[in-house]
């Protein structure tokens, strides 16, 4: 016996992920409902080796489903996830809508699984954001070995981030660069992506920091710890798929770079890929369409008493979104609904 599934936003860029890794990862499917705008009703979306068509979210009755997967934004969320959790299905929302309310649980399997009964206050569970989601996933086996005091981390996340824009917009604007009479002026970004890097990421906030900054402080602190302190800069890339962090992180116990490597190799989720010579690391291209968090450049921090500093990639479709969503399913599967 498997689980009605309903996902909503299925014809974005999220959404069709998370219908591709329900079908990859097997998960017990009995009925699968592709929910779009009414603008996108009846189009036929991929599910494994079968096609199924959209309905419309706004007229959908979610009751007797067991679990939705929601890709639409806050807005759309703001209205139709509390509707779904009324009828008795466990939503679990992407947006940033649900992340910071304390009644709703903002889960990253391999990091704070058990979190995951906070659904029973309001019957949802929140995603984090793309860039947090992949960070906690290298920062956890580190933190439980020799407790992190601080993380400076750089990000360069690519346009993906960004939704279908940001991707059409990178596009569009490279290959004006070698027609000197197209002329694409940034409409999605705040300035030329195309050969560039944009270090600005949401709104800018009252001290200085952007918003998607913020975000990966307070969702690391509600995440992993909020005694960790995080100061974070977040960079738009000209990539198209994978994000790419540079984190420097402090510990209050001193931890050696070999074992640290050790650590980070048996952790879940992780893979290392960490040699000292040209090629032996993994760059955003390599990580396409792969579940994995991939951990490189691993090496000491002198500058401070018990400091390590490292690379992490991932790809930002999958364990920033939709494969974190997908987990997440499966963890309720597995804990609370037990019927697959």
């Amino acid at each position: 016996m498997g689980y009605k599934v309903v996902v909503a936003g299925a014809t974005g860029n999220v959404g069709r992920e998370m219908l591709n890794i329900l079908a990859e990862r097997e998960f017990p499917v009995d009925e699968i409902a592709a929910l779009a705008s009414r603008k996108s009703l009846g189009t036929e979306i991929s599910f494994g080796d079968k096609t199924v068509k959209t309905k419309d979210l706004d007229t959908f009755d979610f009751a007797g489903w067991d679990i939705a997967l929601f890709a639409v934004g806050s807005e759309a969320t703001k209205t139709y996830a509390p509707k779904a959790a009324a009828a008795g299905c466990i939503v679990i929302d992407n947006s940033s809508l649900y992340r910071y309310d304390p009644a709703v649980p903002l889960i990253v399997p391999e990091v704070n699984a058990d979190a995951i009964m906070g659904y029973k206050n309001k019957n949802i569970i929140a995603n984090p954001n793309c860039s947090t989601a992949q960070m906690v996933v290298a920062l956890k086996p580190l933190h439980d070995r020799a407790r992190i005091k601080r993380v400076v981390v750089s990000t360069y996340q690519s346009v993906s981030g960004a939704g279908k824009e940001g991707i059409d917009e990178l596009w569009d604007q490279t290959k004006a660069i070698y027609n000197p009479t197209d002329n694409v002026p940034p409409k999605k970004f705040s300035k030329q992506i195309a050969f560039n890097v944009i270090p600005h990421i949401d709104v800018f906030l009252d001290d200085g920091s952007t918003k998607e900054e913020w975000k990966m402080v307070a969702e690391t602190k509600k995440i992993l710890d909020p005694a960790i302190k995080v100061t974070a800069t977040c960079v738009r890339v000209p990539v198209f798929v994978g994000h790419s962090e540079s984190i420097n992180i402090e510990f209050e116990d001193f931890l050696d770079e070999h074992e640290a490597r050790d650590i980070l190799r048996e952790a879940p989720g992780i893979m290392v890929i960490d040699k000292r010579e040209a090629g032996g690391y993994i760059t955003p291209i390599e990580c396409v369409g792969d579940y994995a968090t991939y951990i490189s450049r691993i090496r000491q921090d002198s500058t401070v008493d018990n400091g390590i500093s490292l690379w992490c990639v991932s790809d930002n479709l999958r364990k920033g979104a939709a494969l974190n969503a997908v987990q997440i399913a499966e963890l309720l599967g597995n804990r609370v609904l037990k019927k697959g």
